[in-house]
């Protein structure tokens, strides 16, 4: 080491106290870039799953530059002394100078700390919906759905948020806490139907369907239920019914993971379709403008 240490004090005329620093600081990263390089191997060989290796490589980045930066920190500061004073200077000034910059890597712990979301959760920020696909010191990326597409499905972009939104805006995860969602089918039919018999195969076609998720919905609310405050007193699917200007309006409530909201509501809507086609006192209904000449009406002895 010391003969390192003289070969580059001579080849970059630096005095020999700098040259052994920097040789230091050399080693510092060659050693944590080989040990890093050697973990990472090693979890490769024994794991094919995507999220294993990239918690592994996230975490081994993050511990080895934080590793890196104490030990170099004391080959170049004598004693922690000076360089607790230093790094307080040094922070101040970041916090002044680059404040959104210190406010992105504060919300990136406390995002590691409280796990408000984690990777392949899917989110909504401020306007942007989507699933995370990486978290980083600075920001997160979002792979977007919705915008332009329908029932929340991917557009294909990537985006990137500043971590310091988590400070500012409403989060709201779709994925933990409680893993379902509820979703909403209206169905208006004209008045001159039959809505109760309409409502009758509603509730049929959508408590019984394959992927009815009742059961799975309470075992999921009583594991919510431990962390969060959450209650509801209704979580089999119903149907409930209103009255718009063109006709009955059925709504049809169920519960569905997140990411199946469109694959979901077609199947219902195709049984629905079906069902209806086969009943003639029941009809879709639609807009509609209906003129009333008194004269005719009156003699044909009709109510207007």
């Amino acid at each position: 080491m010391e003969t390192l240490a003289l070969w580059v004090s001579t080849v970059t005329n630096v005095g020999l106290d700098t040259a052994r620093k920097l040789v230091h600081t050399g080693a510092i990263v060659l050693f944590l870039w080989a040990a890093r390089a050697l973990i990472l191997r090693f979890v490769w060989s024994r794991s094919d799953d995507a999220a294993t290796r990239y918690g592994w490589r996230k975490v081994t980045g993050y511990v080895a530059v934080a590793a890196g930066a104490l030990a170099i920190a004391r080959v170049w500061f004598t004693g922690f002394g000076s360089f607790a004073t230093f790094a307080g200077l040094v922070s101040a000034g970041l916090a002044i100078a680059l404040r959104d910059i210190v406010a992105n890597l504060a919300a990136w712990i406390f995002i590691v700390w409280r796990r408000p979301f984690v990777v392949g959760d899917r989110i909504q920020i401020a306007e942007h919906i989507g699933d995370v696909i990486d978290i980083r010191a600075f920001q997160f990326s979002l792979m977007e759905v919705g915008r332009w597409v329908d029932a929340d499905q991917s557009t294909g972009r990537v985006l990137h948020i500043p971590n310091g939104l988590v400070l500012t805006q409403t989060v709201a995860n779709y994925s933990r806490g409680f893993p379902y969602i509820w979703n909403e089918i209206p169905v208006l039919i004209t008045f001159e139907s039959n809505w109760k018999k309409a409502k009758e195969i509603l509730l049929e076609i959508v408590a019984n369907r394959p992927e009815a998720l009742s059961e799975r919905a309470e075992q999921a609310l009583r594991e919510a239920s431990k962390k969060f405050f959450i209650r509801y007193p209704i979580l089999t699917p119903t149907v409930y019914t209103g009255v718009r200007e063109s006709g009955v309006l059925l709504t049809l409530r169920y519960l569905c993971p997140p990411r199946r909201r469109r694959g979901t509501e077609q199947t219902i809507w195709e049984a629905i379709l079906d069902a209806f086609a086969a009943e003639s006192d029941i009809d879709f209904a639609y807009p509609t403008t209906r003129f009333y000449r008194g004269s005719e009406e009156r003699q044909a002895g009709e109510r207007p």
